[in-house]
This record gives structure tokens, sequence and C-alpha cells, in this order.
């Protein structure tokens, strides 16, 4: 197409986006220090991208109990929202507009985080899966299932982290509330067997995302405030879909027009779902007549799709994940149809620059 829907600008809220490319939010696992503070380093990977319309980072954990990943950085000590400063002040000074995503894993830890305590899940479920410690994957174990007062808790997290948030200079923040972590495993079925508030019926499994947002939005303003749901998410860390999943999804997000939110950030599906009988294989075409607010589209887009979809009005922006890691100038790209750099899946995950912050420009690919 002669003009490229990606690159128009989108009113985010009160924010202006000069285009519609979004960074995904990706683990990266570059806070290795005690504190799981962020640096410099975060500053320079952040700011190196911040052509990007939005920039929404990766999952920072909203306590010392959300956390499941070896050096993923946090946003509930002051030390961490010192050190998120350097990043938010790098990517305004070259007009970039930044998110933080809020992270709480539940099941999807392991005791070796938590001074050999369990971690915590809606019910007492073992997903089987791996989780990512400092001795390596290990076997998850089965959760300890919330007390109220420890929901009560997780809900106060929430609210102090975005708060954090916006002290450490954020423009907004993005609700975690996808991929198989905490909300999710209460939204599930087959994660959740509760039999008080927060389970059974579906309004019940929603009930600790709403009252999140109702903390948060005591602390900043609703149309800074963003969610990421993945509706047909299934196979993964031990998420099984059930004929609830989808109307649950379909409530979340009808109720979700109540709030004047930034955005709402959809996964098509991860794996193939064609068999699953209830499964929804379009995610984006299902809720964009369902959803009134901006859509943020993701999962395995590239240029072309990412244009067609918001052509054809299902999406309002689209979110790209790898390609932005080995292309930091992604929208520059996109725009002159340069080539896309290679990506080194080994260091996804490993400390340091390389991989991280030494992918060059096409620019400055060219002129080596």
């Amino acid at each position: 197409m002669s003009t490229q829907p990606l690159l128009e600008k989108l009113q985010l809220g009160d924010l202006e986006l000069k285009n519609r490319i979004v960074m995904a939010p990706m683990t990266r696992n570059r806070a290795d220090n005690p504190g799981n503070i962020p640096t410099e380093i975060q500053a320079t990977y952040y700011s190196q991208r911040a052509s990007a319309g939005l920039l929404i980072t990766e999952g920072s954990q909203v306590s010392k109990i959300a956390v499941g990943y070896i050096n993923t950085p946090g946003i509930y000590s002051q030390e961490q929202v010192e050190g998120w400063k350097k990043t938010t002040e790098a990517v305004h000074e070259k007009g970039g507009v930044i998110f933080i995503q809020l992270w709480h894993v539940g099941r999807m830890s392991h005791p070796d985080f938590h001074n050999g305590n369990l971690p915590l899940s809606a019910s007492a479920i073992n997903p089987h899966s791996k989780s990512y410690t400092p001795e390596g994957f290990k076997e998850t174990v089965t959760p300890k299932a919330m007390t109220l007062e420890e929901i009560k808790q997780t809900v106060l997290d929430f609210k102090n982290a975005a708060k954090n948030a916006m002290e450490a200079g954020f423009d907004g923040v993005e609700i975690h509330s996808s991929n198989g972590y905490l909300f999710h495993q209460f939204f599930n079925g087959t994660s959740n067997v509760r039999t008080d508030q927060y389970g059974g019926t579906i309004e019940n499994k929603a009930r600790i995302l709403f009252e999140v947002i109702d903390a948060i939005k005591e602390v900043m303003p609703k149309n800074r405030i963003g969610l990421r749901l993945n509706p047909s998410l299934n196979g993964v860390f031990g998420m099984t879909m059930d004929e609830e999943t989808i109307p649950t999804f379909d409530y979340i997000i009808n109720k979700l027009n109540e709030y004047d939110l930034a955005y709402l950030h959809l996964s098509e599906p991860f794996t193939d779902v064609s068999a699953i009988p209830y499964a929804e294989k379009e995610i984006a075409k299902r809720y964009r007549p369902i959803y009134k607010g901006t859509i943020i589209i993701n999962s395995a887009f590239d240029q072309a799709k990412g244009n067609q979809v918001i052509k054809d009005g299902f999406a309002d922006a689209v979110a790209f994940g790898k390609p932005f890691i080995s292309n930091p100038d992604l929208v520059e790209r996109f725009e002159n149809h340069d080539p896309l750099a290679e990506y080194d899946t080994a260091t996804f995950y490993t400390p340091g620059e390389k991989g991280y912050t030494d992918y060059p420009s096409y620019q400055e690919q060219e002129h080596v």
C-alpha cells in the first residue's frame, strides 16, 4: 500500500503517538543485581527504540512475592524507582512515550525466589511448567491458594507500583493480566477452583482485575492505564481453555468499556487452537466490535500484516516484539522498506550488552 497505516499518528488518551508501531513488552533479564534495579543499560536499550509510537517495558514485578524469573526488574522499591528514572528520562529526551508493564507471575515461580515459601496463585494447582531460577530451570511446584488478605495486599501492591511508576516518570502503566500469570490464573477455570467471591462465577473470577484497576486509578489518570489480555492462550504455562474461557473474556472486555483506559492490548493465539471448539481463532476480529476504546494487537505480525490489520479496522496499533530486539530502528526500516536484521535467540535472556544494546541501526550497518 502506498501509505502505511502503521506510520499514522494515534491519539492515546491525552497522549499523541507519532506512529502506531508499539514495542511489545519482552522479558530480557538484564537487571542482574541484588535489588533487581534497572540501570544505564536499560536506559540505553529503550532510548535506542524511542522512535516507536509507544514503548512498553518488560514485565516488572510489583512486589518481592511477584517475581518468577531471574534478573527481572521491579517497581516496588525506591532504588528501582530511581533506576527507572534513567530510562524514562533517556526515552523522553528522544521524544518517546513509555509505559511500564506491571507484573505478578503468581504460580509461575519457585520457592527458591521466596526463601523456601510457596508462590501464590488463585488455587493450589501446579501448572507443571518450569521456572527460570538462579540455579537454572526448575519444575514448578503446587502453589499456595491466596487468602483474602493476600489478595487485598496484592491489590495494594499494584496500586503502589503504579504510584512508583508515576514517580519514575513513566507516561503510563500496562497491567499484565495475560499469558498465564496471576490474573489469568484467576480467570481460568482450570487454575481457579475457589468457592469464595474470587471463584465460581465469571464475575467472581474477574473480580481481582477490576479491584486492581479501581485501586490504580486512585493514583493516576485512567487514560494512562493499559491492559493486556490473551483470551485464546492454551497449552502454555499450564493454561487450558474450557467452555467458560471465551465467555469470561467477553465479560471482562465488555466491562472494560465502563473505564476510559488508554488501550486494550490483545494477543492472537500463541499456539494452534483450530482443534479446540470453544477457542477464538481471530481475537482482533472478535473484540473490535465489542471494545469501544483503542486496541493494540500483538503476536507474529510483520510490516504487511500490521498495516493490513489497521487498514481493515480490527486494531488501532500493532505491537512488535522480536523484530524490535534486533532492529532498534524498526520504525525507520518500515518507513524506508529496508531489510530487517536477524535476532540472536541465544542472547534473549543473558546479562550484558551482547544481543541487547549492540544491534546497529540500518544506517550504522551500511556505514560500517
